[in-house]
């Protein structure tokens, strides 16, 4: 599993700190590498009751940048930078 710090960009407000993000995808080990972060060029989309998302994964995966929505909110700029 790996886990970032995330921030939202909404438009006038500029980058603002959001929650953790984790993500674990299991029995892909072309795909997540041991550190647990996707590998450079990887998209991860999700959908689901608490939102949908779409992001890229670069720099060896310690960082990736895509969109979000939440439920009630209209799309925003979505990043995350890995923890160690």
């Amino acid at each position: 599993m790996a886990t970032y710090e995330t921030e939202l960009h909404t438009g006038g407000g500029g980058w603002q700190p959001d929650e953790p993000l984790s993500i674990s995808i299991t029995n892909r080990e072309s795909v997540v590498p041991e550190n647990g972060a996707p590998s450079t060029g990887t998209t991860v989309t999700w959908s689901g009751d608490q939102g949908n998302g779409s992001v890229t994964f670069f720099d060896e995966g310690t960082r990736f940048e895509g969109t979000a929505q939440f439920p009630g909110e209209g799309p925003v700029g979505y990043r995350g930078q890995l923890t160690e």
